[in-house]
C-alpha cells in the first residue's frame, strides 16, 4: 500500500534535500579551490579541453564547418545528458573536474568525443561508417575510458568499460545518420 505524503510534506524533504545537496557542492567547491585548482591534473583537463579543437580548427574541411560544428553540439549535448545520468546514479564519478560545479568531465564531454566523432566522421568518407563507428566505440571504450580511470580521474563504480561500447556505437551511428541530412534551408 502507497501513502502518499501531502504536498508541504514533499516540499519540506525536497527543500532538506536540496539544502544537504548545496552544502555539499559548496564542500566539493572548497576541496577544489585548495587541492585541485592549478594541479598538474587541473592543467592536463584544461589543455584537454583546448587543444583537440585548435587542432580541429586546423584540419577540419572548411566547406563542411557549419554541417560538423552541427554534429559536434549534438555529441556534446548527449555525452553531457548521459554523463550526468551516470554520475547521478552513482555508476561513476569524476575527480579533477576542471570546471567543479559540473558533475562530468568536461574535457571528455566537450572536447574529446564531439572533436573525435567530428574527425572520424569528416575524414576517410570512403571508410565503411560501422567500421568508424566500431573503432570509435573500443578507442573510447577500452582505451580512452581505462586512461582516465588509470590516471584517477574517472571511476566507475559501477560500470565496467564493454557497457560503453554499444553506446558508443550508437551515437557514432546516429552522427553519422545527422550529417547525413540534407533538407536545410534558409531561415
Amino acid at each position: 500500500m502507497i501513502i502518499l505524503a501531502s504536498k508541504d510534506s514533499i516540499i519540506s524533504m525536497q527543500d532538506k534535500n536540496f539544502y544537504t545537496t548545496e552544502e555539499l557542492i559548496d564542500q566539493k567547491i572548497d576541496i577544489w579551490q585548495e587541492h585541485v585548482l592549478f594541479s598538474g591534473l587541473w592543467w592536463f583537463g584544461v589543455a584537454l579541453s583546448i587543444i583537440p579543437w585548435i587542432i580541429w580548427f586546423l584540419i577540419r574541411k572548411k566547406q563542411s564547418t557549419d554541417r560538423i560544428m552541427y554534429v559536434g553540439f549534438y555529441i556534446m549535448a548527449i555525452s553531457t545528458l548521459f554523463d550526468i545520468l551516470g554520475d547521478q546514479i552513482g555508476i561513476w564519478h569524476y575527480r579533477f573536474h576542471v570546471i567543479p560545479t559540473l558533475p562530468t568531465y568536461f574535457p571528455w564531454d566537450v572536447t574529446l568525443m564531439p572533436v573525435s566523432v567530428m574527425i572520424l566522421l569528416q575524414f576517410f568518407p570512403k571508410i565503411n561508417p560501422w567500421f568508424k563507428a566500431i573503432f570509435f566505440a573500443l578507442l573510447t571504450s577500452y582505451i580512452g575510458e581505462p586512461f582516465f580511470d588509470w590516471m584517477g580521474i574517472y571511476e566507475p563504480d559501477a560500470w565496467r568499460y564493454s557497457y560503453s561500447v554499444p553506446i558508443q556505437i550508437l551515437l557514432f551511428m546516429s552522427s553519422y545518420w545527422l550529417i547525413q541530412r540534407t533538407k536545410f534551408s534558409p531561415l
